[in-house]
């Protein structure tokens, strides 16, 4: 509440007394080949908070412009940016009129979370993916993770994000990536893991990955990278807006694996309406998903509802309210069956089926997020941001021959404040802090407290741009001494021609989560204990990259990097194999090579990509060993062609073995999962409708212990705009 109380206050004193006066500017957005509408392009103010988003038709409308000289910016993926430069006058209302031309590779230039504020892509010091609600939509995906999964480098382990080799398995505890919801830190407060289903993927407008260390401005967590889902701007007038999705589980490919008489099934539906005007702005989004799963005991409920706000008392002001509710109800397989343990019918394993031990088991999850943001920009050269916000998990297991329940809150504040100085340099400075509980059967009843201060600079020399920043961070648990971590961070960007080089050094570090250092559980039949002496894992981490524009139809973004992480957090099955604690591993190296390569060969409708991440990883406790669960070599190739309506592709994923795993039982098959996802899209007006066969080739594997992969899975999306 005292954040809450603190974002109010804020608001009280930047609401100005008297209107400003303003301008307005509408228009149309178009594709500059077909004329057809462009939606979902964004349409900024520069220097102000003030956007807008294309609908279905291509229409903007921008109100509230502070008169005088400003530049109107429209960016979409897979268009080259435009911008135009007007002269307001007071009460002036301007058309504007956008034609944008298609390009192989499109990539927004103007990104959010790599500085913590809008800055150019081609002045970033880290490696930064963009998705766009075009890319989510086309792959009708259920949850944005599925989307980010087939980024380049990045890969996803039991439901646990794994960018560039940063994380292995470890049971969903402690994320070595943070997510952010439009820019608040949503990671749980006990466990530190993630859940994608928070916000609903049809409200998320874009994602922005960045890759590597981002300790300098965001702390703990966010030591592999950071995710940023950035929701969709709430429209002027009334709309709405309905997802509806249907589809199948394959059968097992073998009769002897099967486990029901029928098919299983999935479907969902969405349900979103928005009133906007020039300076309120309200939507409110309620849903729900069932699945029948594709194993024996797989069942799953999702309820969420949304509600956001915008307030815009003037064209320097916003005051955004996001809060979201979900309810997940499912069944647990988690392992599956071996010999002696259920029906197996004569198999060493039934990957389908579950041990009998855990038949029964269920889960009820309920979450709670609430978000409070406050934006002003005072004058051209200086901005400044205000934040609280509040994260509250509960969770219920039902288990044989015991279940257990647990509440964690995770309450976060942040203030901060951006200054343009004439000579183009840009300083970000800022102050945030977190308080996370948990009270629970497994983790006890424990807190973790932190505060941090945090400062960057980006300053052109010639025509090198170079960033140099720090934050330190104070954490105590329990109420304890604090301990205090330092992470500094230098770069530079370099444009020449058609290529711009970047270099970056950085220090990272994730601290131990709750669930980490109390945890007292079982797991693949080993007791897990607790060590309330684990300490922060930390890492040097080193990149040097290139973005190169081959030709018009040719892209590249290709990066070399290299982490030292020292007290690398791992579960380690203590001597004689019958307990498993989380231990600090003292040292470990990370280093590989992070490609991705964007095509159009013969039209710019006909687009390809490849992505590659090649990891060499060593344990150094143990000489030449590698880290477990990260592969050696991942790719992913894929392809879309558009034409009229209608736009047909699919992606296909290689991973290699791993070189070394950990808590696999030695009847556990181990092999290269290549899968093979293809789709289709038809969009006319306001109707967009997608086919989504995942796993094609009904390829059977699985990337944890004795847990089994999705298998081929075929859907329909259809989503009606109004």
């Amino acid at each position: 509440m005292r954040g809450v109380a603190l974002v109010l206050a804020l608001v009280a004193c930047a609401a100005p007394l008297a209107a400003q006066v303003s301008a307005t500017v509408y228009g149309t957005v178009r594709d500059s080949t077909t004329a057809a509408p462009v939606e979902g392009a964004r349409v900024t103010v520069a220097g102000s908070s003030l956007e807008a988003t294309t609908d279905a038709a291509g229409h903007f409308i921008l109100k509230r412009i502070a008169a005088g000289t400003t530049v109107v910016q429209v960016n979409r993926l897979g268009y080259r940016a435009h911008a135009d430069t007007l002269t307001l006058a007071s009460g002036d209302s301007v058309r504007v009129n956008v034609s944008l031309a298609a390009s192989a590779y499109g990539l927004e230039p103007v990104i959010v979370t790599a500085g913590k504020r809008s800055q150019l892509l081609d002045h970033v010091v880290a490696s930064v993916v963009v998705l766009s609600d075009s890319d989510i939509a086309r792959r009708a995906v259920q949850t944005a993770d599925e989307a980010v999964d087939k980024a380049p480098g990045v890969q996803f382990l039991g439901g646990q994000v794994n960018v560039r080799g940063s994380s292995g398995f470890v049971q969903g505890l402690g994320a070595r990536v943070l997510l952010l919801v439009d820019g608040v830190p949503a990671n749980q407060g006990d466990r530190g893991g993630i859940d994608w289903d928070m916000i609903p993927v049809d409200q998320v407008e874009r994602v922005e990955i960045v890759k590597g260390a981002g300790s300098s401005l965001y702390g703990s967590a966010a030591l592999g990278g950071v995710v940023n889902l950035i929701t969709r701007e709430i429209p002027s007038g009334v709309h709405a807006r309905v997802r509806t999705i249907g589809g199948t589980y394959a059968d097992p490919p073998y009769p002897i694996w099967r486990f029901r008489d029928s098919r299983g099934g999935l479907g969902g539906l969405d349900v979103t309406g928005s009133y906007g005007t020039d300076a309120l702005r309200l939507g409110l989004t309620a849903g729900g998903r069932h699945s029948d799963g594709y194993r024996q005991q797989d069942r799953s409920d999702t309820w969420e509802l949304v509600g956001r706000g915008d307030w815009l008392p003037s064209a320097a002001t916003r005051v955004r309210v996001t809060g979201s509710w979900e309810s997940h109800q499912y069944q647990v397989p988690l392992l599956w069956c071996e010999r002696g343990t259920c029906d197996d019918a004569g198999q060493a394993y039934q990957p389908f089926k579950i041990d009998t031990s855990i038949a029964g088991a269920y889960t009820r999850s309920d979450k709670g997020f609430f978000a409070a943001t406050v934006e002003h920009t005072a004058s051209p050269q200086l901005s400044w941001l205000a934040r609280g916000s509040l994260l509250r998990t509960a969770f219920r297991d039902i288990r044989r021959p015991v279940g257990d329940s647990g509440v964690a809150n995770r309450a976060g504040f942040e203030l901060r404040g951006v200054v343009h100085r004439s000579d183009e340099r840009v300083v970000t400075i800022g102050g945030e802090g977190a308080r996370s509980d948990v009270a629970s059967d497994v983790f006890g009843n424990h807190s973790h407290t932190e505060f941090a201060a945090y400062a960057e600079s980006e300053q052109p020399l010639g025509s090198l741009r170079t960033t140099v920043g720090a934050r330190i961070d104070y954490i105590a648990v329990d109420g304890g001494a604090l301990s205090a971590v330092i992470s500094p961070r230098l770069g530079a960007v370099l444009a020449r021609g058609r290529f711009i080089w970047r270099a970056s050094a950085g220090r990272g570090f994730r601290a131990p989560s709750l669930a980490e250092r109390f945890v007292s559980t079982s797991a693949a039949g080993l007791s897990v204990v607790p060590n309330p002496a684990l300490i922060p894992e930390t890492e040097w981490s080193f990149e040097l990259g290139n973005a190169a524009q081959l030709s018009s139809r040719v892209h590249s973004d290709a990066a070399l990097f290299w982490t030292e992480a020292r007290d690398l957090i791992e579960p380690t099955i203590e001597p004689g194999g019958v307990q498993i604690q989380f231990q600090n591993v003292q040292r470990a190296r990370i280093a590989g090579l992070d490609l991705a390569l964007y095509a159009a060969p013969f039209t710019p409708r006909f687009t390809t990509w490849l992505a590659y991440t090649f990891l060499y990883t060593r344990d150094d406790t143990v000489p030449t060993r590698p880290l477990a669960f990260r592969p050696k070599h991942l790719v992913t190739l894929g392809a879309d062609y558009r034409w009229w309506h209608i736009t047909l592709g699919g992606d296909f994923r290689f991973m290699s073995r791993y070189d070394r795993v950990e808590l696999y039982p030695p009847t556990d098959p181990q092999v290269a999962p290549k899968v093979l996802d293809v789709r289709a899209e038809y969009r006319a007006g306001a109707l967009r409708m997608a086919l989504l066969a995942q796993n094609a080739l009904n390829y059977v594997y699985n990337l944890v212990p004795r847990e089994l992969a999705p298998v081929r899975t075929v859907s329909v999306t259809a989503t009606w705009t109004y």
